[in-house]
């Protein structure tokens, strides 16, 4: 865990974690089928999406569809298992981009984070965000900080006492803040979602 040394500089990040442990992040497969996993799992819980997830991967002879087979999937079908008209064309259109553009694996690893961030937000309904949780969570990337993610946002502004009503000074302050934890800023991420995570389960068990 080659981080933690660099993560512990900063003595307010150390405080807060360091009870706290992360898994190690690990480069997945097809990545396309990851990009669908997220889109169908977006503002539902996690029971909830993991059983669309089942219902989604059942509609193929075989665990790993392919873009053009997800292609061959009518719209209607999709909304059959539960997913919304805008999930649906939002997984066509990831599928239909990877056909279109001939990506693989291997080329996308190949790539930058920011070159795969402006590459895959080309891609209707997937943004910013949702590429940056594709290099943690499924592509391994150690330097990914998600300025823009609700819970990073409250656990810094929590932490470091920052205004966040001001949203361009505050996400500037998050990045000048962020700047300590490189090259590691992805682990810093799983750590405040950790440590943002048990300050609610506290928070509820007090009554507040």
């Amino acid at each position: 865990m080659e981080y933690i040394p660099i993560l512990h500089k900063d003595k307010q990040l150390k405080k807060a974690t360091a009870h706290l442990s992360v898994p190690e992040l690990k480069q997945g497969k097809r990545l396309y089928l990851e990009l669908c996993a997220s889109v169908i799992s977006q503002q539902l819980s996690t029971v909830v999406a993991t059983v669309i997830h089942k219902r989604f991967l059942n509609l193929f002879p075989g665990p790993h569809p392919t873009p053009g087979a997800i292609l061959q999937v009518p719209a209607e079908t999709l909304r059959s298992i539960g997913l919304s008209a805008s999930k649906a064309a939002y997984i066509h259109n990831i599928c239909a981009f990877f056909v279109a553009h001939e990506l693989n694996d291997r080329k996308l690893y190949r790539m930058g984070d920011e070159e795969l961030i402006e590459l895959l937000s080309q891609i209707k309904g997937i943004g910013r965000w949702s590429v940056e949780m594709l290099l943690i969570f499924a592509m391994g990337r150690p330097d990914v900080f998600a300025v823009d993610d609700l819970g990073i946002q409250k656990a810094v502004a929590t932490l470091y006492g920052l205004d966040e009503q001001d949203k361009k000074g505050f996400k500037k302050q998050m990045l000048e803040i962020s700047a300590q934890w490189k090259p590691f800023r992805s682990y810093a991420c799983l750590l405040l979602w950790a440590w943002y995570n048990e300050s609610k389960v506290r928070l509820k068990s007090a009554g507040k």
